[in-house]
């Protein structure tokens, strides 16, 4: 999935009331972006980092910038839009790209489910059980090759493990799907001292039968694909 624009660099002045960032062209030129992040960004946010922003001329925009990634020091890639994962999945299930989910020819997105909740992406086909799909942007990093989900507390997250439960118990699969936006991640696992509360709600869940897949991806300022597997723990 390629970016619509072409990114360009940037040094991060800082980041504040969470969806807005100051940044400074290379040219010397201080702009504001949009960050497209509820999360904490933790160790992705810090005045002097290095990042890539892609322009807009839409002008139905406020901001003409989008905070897109964070190049690291190592020249790894991590990608900061938390609605990436959702595009960027959609197109690799249209396309068969995922083997474990690929045998299911329906894709349907943000389809209404539980209790006023919408499904990331509804699996279905004849003579299978219909498949539902939340998906999760990974980003955060403490230790070498090691991504963890979340990065802040999310009573959001815990209510939808609530609702892939029940639909389990209705005879349906469910599935959390971990896109680790990070070049340098080698593994998965939950972060269960920033949000214990989500780990509980995530073991209750495994245990009623909820399935889980992470996956990396390949960013670059061009664009994000999805990678390969990546080994989950808890």
């Amino acid at each position: 999935m390629r970016f619509q624009t072409l990114l360009v660099p940037a040094v991060l002045i800082r980041r504040y009331k969470r969806f807005l960032a100051d940044a400074r062209l290379e040219d010397g030129t201080e702009v504001t972006a949009h960050c497209a992040n509820p999360g904490s960004m933790m160790g992705l946010a810090d005045p002097g980092t290095r990042i890539w922003l892609e322009p807009n001329d839409d002008p139905k925009k406020k901001l003409k910038y989008g905070w897109r990634l964070v190049e690291h020091d190592t020249g790894h890639f991590t990608g900061v839009d938390t609605s990436v994962p959702n595009r960027a999945l959609k197109s690799a299930l249209l396309a068969r790209a995922i083997p474990e989910l690929a045998h299911y020819p329906l894709v349907r997105p943000e389809v209404k489910y539980g209790e006023k909740s919408r499904i990331d992406f509804l699996l279905s086909g004849d003579d299978l059980p219909d498949l539902y799909v939340e998906v999760k942007s990974v980003t955060l990093s403490r230790n070498p090759g090691l991504a963890e989900f979340p990065d802040s507390v999310t009573a959001r997250g815990a209510k939808h493990l609530a609702e892939l439960q029940n639909m389990v118990a209705a005879g349906h699969r469910a599935m959390m799907f971990y896109l680790v936006q990070r070049t340098d991640a080698e593994t998965v696992t939950l972060a269960h001292d920033i949000d214990p509360t989500y780990a509980a709600a995530f073991d209750a869940a495994r245990a009623a039968g909820i399935e889980v897949m992470a996956y990396g991806c390949t960013l670059s300022p061009d664009g994000i694909d999805i990678g390969a597997p990546l080994p989950f723990h808890r």
